[in-house]
């Protein structure tokens, strides 16, 4: 069974002043799942240490008042040992993380910098700001959403809170919806306008629009805030999603042999137990035999991705599939008998237009997908097994992120790597109960048939 997952560690030490020749400690771990019981290895640890070709400094002085750095004279000289104590705390520190090791092979890689470990890196933690985020509407609109979307970071401020910059962030969007009403309701298609201007009105005056968030800001009552933020912000999606009734961006001609989902559709997996037992009651409720998970595909960042998962889920494929725990991660059995596609790996960049074919993003660059992994509930296809350009036909996995298995900036170490169709929308709360045996007893496609391009209809 192709795995579509690996998890690595990487710890670096770099010197303080350029241009000196200092040992350079370099700790990479990484971790692979093998493809089979049988090639299975067992866990390894591998330390590299490389020096410079001048190793040694002819000018000693040069070497004070850097503690931190691994200066090859001084530990010849042996006043190292301070940081050698801090090297071995390190190492032992990385040696008990909280990642499983047993069944994984090691892989040597090379240093992440900048994005993968800044803890100032922002990406959407929901599957929901996600999704809103990657709807591609008017820029009016976008320009009200990212002004409502700070108000979301000035709340989790738990002290005083800044009520006057939250105020000037409802009245800046006002204004833009106020004064760009002609264009945001143009955006809209003709058929689709009269709804249109029912959201738009909702959105300005309506009870859980903008005039009353400000009000509830101007209050001082973080609850009251909250709830018309999340009212107002789903508004904004809805008005978007009416924006955006088909693709933005034309699919390469070597493409549109693929089936294809031109919007948004909705999927819901209803999920067995294997063994018999059931599932803990929802609130109030009884225990369940059966638990639905939906999710939100997104063909407007994948859409031969999500058109391929669509296809198989109206074909019934996924109807009995087995699902497997692993780390981080519940994927499907590996079965290429369904009919699939061999999709080529599909990944929309952040601030691009259309995505990527082929080809992974550069994290440790700064480049990040519009569609993150980094969001528990996260829903991607595994790689191909005979390509990593590719996706399997068929096989996909439900991603539970854990930030304490991720870089600082709390990016997973997979982050660009996978195509991201779609979150969960509803029903994560059951993802920690799946065990390795539980069954997909049906998926269908409750939303966005009228969206699925087939090679036929094309």
């Amino acid at each position: 069974m192709a795995f579509p997952l690996s998890s690595s560690i990487t710890l670096s030490f770099t010197p303080s002043t350029p241009k000196r020749h200092f040992l350079s400690t370099h700790f990479a771990f990484r971790f692979s799942q093998a493809r089979s019981q049988e090639n299975a290895r067992p866990f390894q640890l591998k330390v590299q240490c490389k020096a410079s070709k001048e190793a040694f400094i002819k000018d000693k002085s040069q070497c004070r008042n850097i503690p931190t750095s691994f200066n090859l004279s001084n530990l010849i000289n042996g006043t190292m040992k301070l940081e050698n104590v801090i090297a071995v705390i390190l190492i032992l520190a990385e040696i008990t993380s909280p990642l499983p090791l047993a069944g994984w092979d090691f892989w040597s890689i090379s240093p992440a910098n900048a994005v993968l470990y800044s803890p100032e890196t922002k990406l959407p933690r929901t599957g929901e700001l996600a999704l809103r985020r990657a709807i591609p509407a008017n820029t009016n609109m976008k320009a009200i959403q990212d002004s409502l979307e700070d108000i979301s970071y000035l709340l989790r401020i738990p002290q005083r809170k800044p009520y006057g910059t939250m105020e000037g962030n409802v009245k800046k969007a006002l204004k833009i919806a106020v004064d760009g009403k002609d264009s945001i309701l143009a955006s809209i298609p003709a058929d689709l306008r009269e709804k249109g201007s029912t959201l738009y009105s909702s959105l300005v005056d309506g009870k859980g629009g903008l005039e009353a968030l400000l009000k509830s800001i101007k209050d001082q009552d973080p609850d009251r805030v909250s709830v018309g933020l999340a009212s107002s912000l789903d508004t904004v999606a809805e008005l978007e999603l009416l924006q955006a009734p088909g693709l933005s961006f034309l699919l390469p001609e070597q493409y549109l042999k693929y089936p294809r989902l031109t919007g948004r559709a909705i999927v819901e997996l209803t999920i067995e137990k294997g063994d018999g037992s059931s599932f803990s009651p929802e609130a109030g409720g009884e225990l369940r035999k059966t638990a639905t998970i939906q999710v939100v595909l997104d063909g407007y960042s994948a859409p031969l991705t999500t058109g391929n998962f669509a296809k198989l889920v109206t074909d019934g494929a996924y109807d009995g599939t087995k699902l497997s725990c692993i780390n981080q991660a519940i994927i499907s059995e590996n079965d290429t008998g369904k009919n699939g596609y061999s999709v080529p790996l599909e990944i929309m960049p952040s601030g691009q237009f259309e995505p990527l074919y082929k080809t992974t993003l550069s994290v440790q660059d700064g480049e990040l997908p519009v569609l993150p992994l980094s969001v528990y509930g996260a829903v991607a296809m595994a790689h191909s097994e005979v390509s990593e350009e590719y996706s399997s036909p068929y096989q996909f996995f439900f991603y539970l992120y854990d930030k304490r298995n991720s870089g600082l900036g709390g990016i997973s170490f997979e982050e660009g790597q996978f195509s991201v169709f779609g979150y969960i929308t509803a029903g994560r709360e059951i993802l920690p109960q799946i065990k390795t045996g539980d069954i997909i007893k049906s998926a269908k496609l409750v939303e966005g048939r009228d969206r699925l391009v087939l090679p036929s209809e094309s």
